[in-house]
């Protein structure tokens, strides 16, 4: 069966720029690691992108931190993950979620599962997640929990935690879930 992989926004505005932290700049290595099990073919990035009237817009009014303005070096893609993804298809977003990737995800017609990997899990992967799951519901969607930082640690769990429960596979970290009296537990 064919493995696609998606690489979210691993751009230097949320590695060691204006939205940057030590988790996201500790994933790199493996990130690039994971990027290099992989066909080019078989890889999908996307780029967070904005423009000059980033703080106009509602994300910029909710978090004033100009990030990822086009043509800047805070929007490009991180030159270690570049090196290794190839002539692979980037995919540009001005939100969390990627409607154009998820498209081009749907216009494939024979078996395959996709794994997740990049930043950040609480906002643009747990976002990708979700609009592919939707659109693809039989599809196996996995999240390399190694391969992904949020913006806080703790973030960073409570996302894993929901797409866990939407049948999501979560790779790494979370070794497993369970209910006990109507709440869900990870150990």
């Amino acid at each position: 069966m064919r493995k696609i992989l998606l690489v979210i926004d691993m751009q230097n505005d949320f590695i060691d720029g204006a939205l940057g932290t030590k988790e996201a700049v500790a994933i790199v290595p493996k990130v690039v690691d994971e990027i290099k099990k992989y066909n080019s073919s078989d890889i999908f990035l996307t780029a967070d992108t904005h423009f000059e009237n980033y703080l106009e817009t509602q994300e910029g009014k909710n978090l004033p931190v100009p990030h990822c303005i086009k043509n800047t070096k805070g929007w490009e893609i991180n030159s270690d993950v570049l090196s290794v993804a190839g002539s692979c298809g980037i995919f540009e977003k001005n939100g969390f979620g990627c409607p154009k990737l998820a498209e081009e995800l749907c216009k494939i017609k024979e078996p395959f599962q996709i794994e997740i990997i990049g930043l950040c899990t609480d906002i643009c992967v747990i976002s990708n997640a979700f609009l592919i799951k939707s659109l693809l519901p039989e599809v196996k969607i996995s999240v390399k929990a190694d391969c992904c930082a949020g913006v806080t640690p703790d973030s960073h769990k409570n996302a894993l935690s929901a797409m866990s429960v939407c049948q999501i596979e979560i790779i790494g970290r979370i070794k497993r879930m369970f209910r006990v009296n109507h709440k869900f537990i990870l150990q």
